[in-house]
Formats: structure tokens, C-alpha cells, sequence
């Protein structure tokens, strides 16, 4: 006889709208949190990638012993993600000299067999089934990847495609739109879609990240570095404080 459905629940958020929104903040305040780091206080790739790693390891571990899902906490998880793989992609990029489709390439190849190991392992790489050590694990390494990834692949895009940051946004913006219609009008895998778009949300912010800080020689608005992280961060907190974020549903007979 079928025994009844039990709704658990997973250690990330019901992906909505103001998911989304926020994630688009988090990569951009990964940008721009990460250069200032990188750059304006003049500690280099190297050493701001081994700063953000700790911080990035202390929050992986910090979410791996909660007993739920904590608003705060995840999405200054998924900011560490984003602020190391900014450093990380810069390092490999310019001081290792790999150049931005070199190390967009060699991520990619990354994030793909994290991926198909986590597919392998569990027999699925859905959201919805974060809620054991094991899966976090492997769901937070495939967001390190992504996330570096996704600098590498804006920076490329907008500097040496020559797209500018203005295009870029429009290119990764409009790629954004393509898959949201995918979602609502296909039958296509609602978990591929969702790393796709998590995927581009990285480099949508990181072109944002640069239009804000660059100088307006270079097609940027020439902010403050230290400003615009504040401004992300006061937008993402009060965002986390007013729209209510449930945990993601796990259905199991």
C-alpha cells in the first residue's frame, strides 16, 4: 500500500521573482565588493581569493549545521560564492595570464562534472532535494563554479568581445528572458533551467558590478566601489527583511 506524501523541507529558498532579484544583487555586490577588496585596498587576487575562501568555507559550514533554512545566512553564503569567484576568475584570468575564454573554458569543463559527479552520486541535481550534508555540499561547490564562471564569462563578453557593459547587460538580460519564457512555455527541465539562469544571473551582475565602478572613459559610471557595495548590501538586506522567503519543498512517498 502507498504511504501518504511527507512535505520536508530543503536548506534553500523557493526560487520566485524576489529570488531572483536578489541573486542579481548578491553577483553584482560580488563585483564590486570583490574589486574593492582586489583593487581599491590594493590586497591583489591572490590574497583577496584566500580571504573570501575562508569566509566562503566558514558559511558553507555554517549552512551545513542548521537544522533549516536561515534567509540570512544562505544568501551570505551565496555573496561569499560570488565575491571569491570573482577574485578566483581575475586571478586566473590576468595573473596566471589563462585570458577570460581560457578560464572561461576550463570552468566550464568544472562546473559541468560537478554537476554530472552530484547527478552520479544522488540521481538528481534539483534544488529541491538540498537537505542533506552530501547534497550541500556538492550544491555549494557547483555554485562556487558557476559564480566564477559566470565573472569570467562577463568580463570576456564585455572587454575583450568588445561588447561594452551596456550591451553586455542587454545580451545576458535578454538570455535571461529567453529562459524565463522557456520556463512558462516548454515542458523543457525545470532544474536545467534553473542552472541556466542561475548561471547567467553571474555574469548579468558582473557587467553590472563593472558599469557601476569603471570609469566613464571606459563606458562606466565611475562610482565608488565602496558605495555601490553599500548600496547592494542595504537593497539586500531590506529585501530579505521585507519579502518573506520560504524553504524550497521537498515531496517524498
Amino acid at each position: 500500500m502507498e504511504q501518504p506524501s511527507e512535505k520536508l523541507f530543503s536548506k534553500v529558498p523557493e526560487v520566485t521573482f524576489i529570488f531572483w532579484l536578489i541573486k542579481i544583487a548578491a553577483t553584482t555586490l560580488g563585483e564590486t565588493g570583490g574589486d574593492a577588496v582586489s583593487m581599491s585596498m590594493n590586497l591583489g587576487y591572490l590574497l583577496s581569493t584566500g580571504i573570501f575562501a575562508v569566509l566562503f568555507i566558514a558559511f558553507v559550514f555554517a549552512q551545513i549545521k542548521a537544522a533549516r533554512f536561515h534567509p540570512f545566512l544562505y544568501w551570505a553564503t551565496i555573496i561569499a560564492t560570488t565575491t571569491v569567484g570573482t577574485t578566483l576568475a581575475d586571478f586566473c584570468d590576468r595573473s596566471l595570464g589563462i585570458g577570460y575564454a581560457g578560464g572561461s573554458s576550463l570552468l566550464l569543463v568544472l562546473l559541468i562534472a560537478s554537476l554530472s559527479v552530484w547527478y552520479w552520486r544522488l540521481g538528481s541535481v534539483s534544488i529541491n532535494t538540498v537537505s542533506s550534508p552530501r547534497a550541500e555540499i556538492f550544491y555549494w561547490v557547483t555554485i562556487m563554479f558557476s559564480q566564477t564562471l559566470g565573472t569570467a564569462l562577463g568580463d570576456w563578453t564585455a572587454d575583450t568581445e568588445g561588447f561594452g557593459f551596456l550591451n553586455s547587460i542587454a545580451l545576458f538580460g535578454g538570455l535571461l528572458a529567453v529562459i524565463a519564457a522557456l520556463y512558462f512555455f516548454t515542458k523543457i527541465s525545470h532544474t536545467a533551467l534553473f542552472w541556466a539562469a542561475f548561471i547567467l544571473t553571474r555574469p548579468l551582475g558582473a557587467v553590472l558590478g563593472d558599469f557601476f565602478d569603471k570609469p566613464v572613459s571606459e563606458g562606466g559610471l565611475a562610482l565608488s566601489r565602496y558605495s555601490a557595495s553599500t548600496a547592494l548590501m542595504v537593497f539586500i538586506v531590506a529585501s530579505i527583511l521585507i519579502f518573506r522567503q520560504s524553504a524550497a519543498k521537498k515531496t517524498v512517498n
